[in-house]
């Protein structure tokens, strides 16, 4: 699938996502997150691991929407200090 993420194009495989993430080990979950293979990423994370682009150069959003269209549940993890349930995208 082809997206544009910091006015970079990058053409993405959810096996390829995957193989790329699986030997990463996730960051404290707070925040917009992915679910890669039952665990769950913060997207900014996924999206530097995958792009090789420094985090600051994309959005959240960015990252979120990409990860949807290629089939990964992206959920909101609670942010320290608020209560609340994870909700879908």
């Amino acid at each position: 699938m082809r997206c544009v993420i910091a006015r970079f194009p990058f053409d993405f495989i959810k096996s390829e996502v995957q193989t790329l993430m699986s030997g990463v080990e996730p960051e404290d979950a707070t925040g917009p997150c992915a679910v890669i293979d039952d665990r769950t990423y913060p997207v900014k994370q996924v999206g530097q691991v995958i792009t090789g682009l420094d985090r600051r150069d994309f959005t959240a959003l960015e990252l979120t929407r990409a990860l949807g269209r290629l089939g990964f549940t992206c959920v909101t993890a609670p942010v320290a200090g608020r209560l609340g349930p994870i909700t879908d995208f």
